[in-house]
């Protein structure tokens, strides 16, 4: 079977979420968190000031988009900044539908960015050894963990563990 090319990567992880991911945050965590279940596409991540980032997937969605593979459309946010809207032109799955990809992908497409964005952030701690990786995403990200924000990413992160996969999601305490 032939080596599946990284644009090919990103628009699987896009049209598995129903064809579209609003926000670079939401495509680099979901596709994190696809690799933490054993269910990604090979992409590696490194810690950046958003969480678990990887620059092989950002460099994907570009070539991607410059192929006509996958739409990126950038629009205002009310913050004043730009904001991204991924979209694939054809959202049937391949022949080897995983319907636990499907449904980590979805909700994770469908949560909040910021809640996305701290969930990820505690599992890739957990993962590289933190003993206190909520406490530790709360003090990275202050700005982002308050108002109730932490509790409802905490509440994300057990859902998505509740999704069957090859790898179980690294129990958070």
């Amino acid at each position: 079977m032939p080596r599946k090319r990284d644009t090919d990567k990103v628009v699987a992880i896009v049209r598995d979420a129903g064809g579209t991911i609003v926000g670079r945050t939401r495509l680099q965590k979901t596709a994190y968190l696809l690799e933490l279940a054993g269910l990604g596409e090979g992409f590696h991540f490194s810690y950046r000031h958003y969480g678990p980032y990887s620059e092989e997937l950002a460099s994907a969605v570009r070539d991607a988009n410059a192929l006509g593979m996958l739409s990126e459309e950038e629009r205002p946010a009310v913050w004043g900044g730009l904001y991204s809207v991924f979209t694939v032109p054809e959202v049937a799955p391949g022949d080897e539908v995983d319907r636990s990809r499907i449904r980590l992908v979805r909700e994770a497409a469908a949560a909040s960015a910021i809640e996305l964005e701290l969930a990820a952030t505690a599992a890739f701690l957990a993962n590289r050894g933190s003993r206190v990786p909520w406490g530790d995403t709360a003090k990275f990200k202050a700005g982002k963990a308050r108002d109730g924000r932490l509790e409802n990413a905490k509440m994300l992160y057990r859902s998505l563990q509740q999704i069957g996969t090859p790898k179980p999601l690294p129990p958070i305490a």
